[in-house]
């Protein structure tokens, strides 16, 4: 029998859901779950892609906008001992309600800030719309709140961002500006779904704090959702688990890390990494095949006083031996992208080197500086961001050799199954599109079709962090058979120094553009000799969870 006892109860709940139903075109794929978020308090949801935490979040808040959906049970926002005034039963609200509701007195920060923030809208215009709408503020006064709200969360130079749009920043200032959006009304209610999968570990320890402190402070109720169960640990005074729309297991975070009662709960929590278990690696090769030599990159961004240049790579260099993986790790900003891009040339290099074996990477042309686009392929974060969602697997994964014309049209069929079999995929995968995958199956797609030409390096750029941890941990596996096969030589950039540790021969920590230490895995994880990389250690989320640690 699932776990469901309910020990932490502090005050009364900002929202109470009782035996919610969702069922689609008759289906029912959400069972009768039930939790309360507390005043002040947060409700952790874990589970596996698929497991329905994100569906069942967003039908208890009224965002569920599926065709042929229903929503049965009850969400009642304010809860059953609020003030009967407050109170708004969710299930079954008019839109009219639900505007009001979900505009003032809930918010919303969602995994992907690239689609949840407007491209065509500045950070300004962004952040004092709620509070324009909601709160009656004065242009003024929404502009200063702005202000404040970037400030709070961590944006470097506020008043200069607010004219930036979303492209213009790193993908965790998105997320700290989606962040800064959702609190700006003062709502009642959080929900965070997944809103530290992109930040790097410094920054999402400060996010963590920050959505702590503004619990003790406001009594804010907050719904968190997560694959990380380091990051739960830390923010969630009780945790339900979810499989297959089903709450298996429902109790305390102490509870739930220390005396697990269901077996699902069990797996969880053996499949997260942790520092100080790397994996058995290969000896490397004595010969590097990347090489980077006084790397320099500079870009130029719009500011209210004018232009000005950001360095973002400053003076790097670094070898990688065949067959080896160099993990590159730092904050959002800190260069670790735009070596990616300069290695793949879509970033221009100021100066410096950059090698490919016997090729001058920033000098090649013609053949040589088409096949460099065969010889390097990449991994991104995104599994379905990067696949067209028009196109069958198949497709996909054969693109890169019809581009190159590496093989008679008669041949790609044949390959395309190779090269499923290889990443572990069966071969009735290739007529399926993208939508009907998990998250980790598309991220198996995604390698297959880096893998399509051969390359010599591949470019793994946070190509994890999207995913849960048990099927973080089978492609971790899946990583190191493929090197161990295939030679492979990977670039493996990272914010999970646990990930990183398994899977790296040696570490180059990035600060602000420049190189502050590269040493070997082993040797850096032990005695680690700059500042910044103990700072970096010290904000993983440590093993225990919060309420253990006092």
């Amino acid at each position: 029998m699932p776990n469901l006892t309910k020990p932490f109860k502090p005050s009364a709940p900002v929202l109470a859901v009782d035996d919610l139903r969702v069922a689609i075109h008759g289906r029912e794929i959400v069972h009768g779950v039930s939790f309360e978020v507390p005043d002040g308090g947060c409700l952790g949801v874990v589970g596996e892609s698929g497991s329905g935490k994100s569906l069942t979040v967003l039908s208890a808040t009224g965002l569920l906008d599926i065709p042929g959906a229903s929503v049965s049970g009850s969400s009642r926002l304010g809860g059953a001992e609020g003030d009967v005034r407050d109170r708004v039963e969710i299930v079954g609200a008019s839109r009219r309600t639900l505007r009001s509701v979900l505009g003032r007195r809930v918010g919303f920060v969602f995994q992907d800030p690239g689609t949840s923030l407007n491209p065509l809208l500045t950070l300004e215009r962004q952040l004092t719309e709620g509070p324009e709408q909601h709160l009656g503020m004065t242009r003024r006064a929404a502009r200063q709140h702005a202000l404040d709200l970037l400030d709070a969360v961590g944006v470097p130079d506020p008043a200069d961002r607010l004219h930036s749009y979303p492209h213009q920043l790193s993908g965790g200032q998105r997320q700290r500006v989606m962040i800064a959006v959702a609190l700006a009304c003062d709502p009642d209610l959080l929900i965070a779904d997944e809103p530290t999968t992109a930040l790097d570990v410094t920054t999402q320890a400060q996010v963590i704090d920050l959505v702590r402190s503004m619990q003790a402070d406001r009594g804010m109720g907050v719904v968190w959702i997560s694959h990380d169960l380091g990051v739960i640990g830390q923010v969630a005074d009780e945790v339900t688990v979810l499989r297959q729309g089903e709450a298996v297991e429902r109790n305390d975070t102490l509870g739930i890390f220390d005396a697990p009662q269901h077996d699902y709960t069990r797996l969880l929590l053996d499949a997260r990494p942790v520092l100080g278990h790397p994996r058995r690696m290969p000896e490397p090769a004595p010969q590097p095949l990347v090489g980077v030599e006084d790397l320099h990159v500079t870009f130029t961004q719009r500011a209210d006083s004018g232009t000005r240049r950001i360095l973002a790579v400053q003076g790097v260099s670094f070898e990688v031996p065949r067959g080896t993986t160099l993990g590159i790790v730092g904050e959002s900003g800190s260069g670790k992208s735009t070596i990616a891009g300069v290695l793949t040339r879509q970033t221009p290099a100021d100066s410096g080197s950059v090698r490919l074996g016997d090729v001058d990477v920033l000098a090649a042309k013609g053949k040589e500086g088409r096949d460099l686009k065969r010889r390097i392929a990449m991994v991104f974060q995104d599994p379905f961001a990067a696949l067209n969602p028009r196109a069958t697997v198949s497709r996909s994964i054969s693109e890169p050799l019809r581009v190159h014309h590496l093989l008679p049209k008669r041949d790609v069929d044949g390959r395309v199954r190779e090269l499923l079999e290889l990443v572990e995929l069966p071969a009735d995968f290739a007529e399926r599109y993208p939508h009907q995958l998990s998250g980790g199956q598309r991220q198996r797609v995604c390698i297959a079709r880096a893998l399509a030409c051969d390359p010599d390096v591949l470019i793994l750029d946070e190509s994890t962090a999207s995913l849960d941890v048990s099927i973080q941990a089978k492609v971790i596996d899946l990583l190191l058979r493929l090197q161990a096969e295939l030679e492979l030589t990977y670039l493996f950039i990272a914010h999970d120094l646990a990930v990183v540790e398994q899977i790296s021969h040696e570490v180059l920590v990035m600060h602000r553009g420049r190189a502050v230490e590269h040493r070997s895995s082993a040797e850096l994880f032990a005695d680690p000799r700059e500042g910044y990389t103990r700072s970096l250690l010290a904000a993983i989320p440590p093993v225990r969870p919060r309420a253990a640690l006092g």
